[in-house]
């Protein structure tokens, strides 16, 4: 009985400490649900912490990459023609360059001469000085230019001539001076003074520059696009997304600084930026209207108060070394302007240009930093120019360019350059000049 007794003692001690372990397991349960309860909360705030700090850093990435934009453009502006500009003050730089070039051919076309081998020289000297004004986001800029010699452009008569770089004037004159607002948080700006129209528009990577690019003209820009001369112009860009960019200008059309209205030159561009295989590209589109009075080539008792054109312009680099550029212009043939279309007393118009190529960086033949460039093109005379003569030949004349861009150090470049250009001015001033061959070599120094 007593055996009972104690035997069931221990069995109720046991159950009831199992009834206790029960409890006690239930509730470290609870508690640890309710500690897991609170760590999800403090996850999750983590987590929005996390959001909200790479949204931070995406928008700080957007707007490193805006203001990269900007003052990138603003060094275009400064190393075209002047070099690597050195900061004298804070914000405020200075720049300053100088061209030579020496040409010869020994087939000139300028009739009537008898001797037609000629070579020549030239020089083009820059300074350039640019502020920012950073607590408005905004910048001004002047671009001081002289000059002297014409290498063969004097030489030649040509559609589209082969020294982009010539300036004889032989004194200083004020290139460029003009401000610059940026709008609407960096997606706008505003340029106003005296401008370089070809600065902003008919741009390209590989074929704008002719102090370091390809030196003819036909290369450069556009024959086919009636560009004034640097003068009054106001300038606004927009560009609402990183990969497009809206611009639209309107210039003194004759650059006089008189009665700016009545010769207007208005101009409008749209360029995409692309990434096609991770590398860079550039697609531009531009229309251009020039309301000064142009002439009609078949009826010259009529006067057309306008015209008008429209172009492209590409550079898509390929892979680390090579580049591809391409450039089309076409404008309305059946008008003239007598004030821009008239060369050795020859008045002329074209149609349509058109010109390809490519530029190579020396990395291959362990010359990371020189390049070599090709392009070909042709100018195409107007349809109603060839129809006003029946005596006129009007052929399409064609250019080819290659240079190779040697790097001998910070300072200094030196520029091999080949030119061949077949029917020059249609083969309507020398019949028998069937191709000319123009070589020279230009050295660039940027101080």
């Amino acid at each position: 009985m007593v055996v009972l007794f104690v035997a069931l003692v221990v069995f109720l001690s046991c159950a009831g400490m199992a009834g206790a372990q029960e409890i006690s397991i239930q509730d470290e349960i609870r508690q640890l649900k309710a500690r897991l309860e609170v760590l999800e909360e403090k996850v999750a705030y983590q987590e929005k912490c996390i959001d909200d700090q790479k949204k931070c850093i995406l928008d700080q990435n957007d707007k490193i990459t805006k203001y990269e934009a900007r003052f990138e453009k603003f060094d275009t502006e400064l190393h075209r023609q002047t070099g690597s500009p050195i900061e004298i003050a804070k914000g405020l730089e200075i720049g300053a360059g100088a061209t030579m070039i020496v040409q010869g051919s020994n087939n000139t076309n300028v009739a009537g001469e008898e001797k037609r081998d000629r070579t020549d020289v030239s020089y083009s000297a820059d300074i350039t000085i640019g502020k920012e004004f950073e607590e408005v986001v905004g910048k001004a800029f002047l671009h001081l230019e002289s000059g002297q010699g014409q290498t063969l452009e004097d030489d030649l008569i040509l559609y589209s001539n082969v020294n982009r770089d010539a300036d004889d004037e032989n004194q200083v004159h004020l290139t460029e001076i003009w401000y610059e607002q940026a709008l609407l948080d960096d997606k706008a700006v505003l340029t106003f003074g005296k401008l370089d129209p070809s600065a902003y528009f008919d741009n390209n990577d590989v074929a704008n520059d002719e102090t370091t690019q390809f030196l003819g003209r036909i290369f450069r820009n556009s024959p086919t696009i009636e560009f004034p001369d640097n003068g009054a112009g106001i300038r606004a860009a927009y560009m609402p997304k990183d990969w497009v960019e809206f611009g639209l200008a309107i210039f003194d059309g004759d650059s006089d600084w008189g009665k700016i209205g009545d010769n207007l030159f208005e101009i409008g561009q749209v360029m995409f930026k692309t990434k096609f295989g991770g590398q860079p590209g550039n697609y531009r589109f531009l229309g251009w209207f020039n309301n000064a009075n142009h002439t009609k080539w078949l009826d010259t008792s009529m006067t057309s108060e306008a015209a008008y054109g429209f172009g492209l312009s590409f550079d898509q680099k390929i892979n680390d070394i090579v580049t591809l550029f391409t450039r089309y212009g076409w404008q309305d043939p059946s008008v003239y302007n007598p004030e821009i279309a008239t060369i050795d007393g020859r008045l002329y118009s074209l149609e349509q240009s058109w010109s390809v190529g490519f530029q190579i960086e020396g990395k291959p033949w362990g010359r990371e930093k020189d390049i070599f460039a090709f392009a070909i093109g042709q100018a195409v005379p107007s349809s109603d120019y060839r129809r006003s003569d029946p005596l006129l030949r009007a052929k399409t004349e064609g250019h080819l360019e290659a240079y190779y861009n040697i790097y001998i150090y910070d300072h200094l470049r030196l520029s091999p350059d080949l030119q061949y250009i077949w029917d020059p001015f249609g083969r309507d001033v020398v019949a028998d000049t069937a191709g000319i061959f123009v070589g020279g070599i230009r050295a660039q120094i940027d101080f």
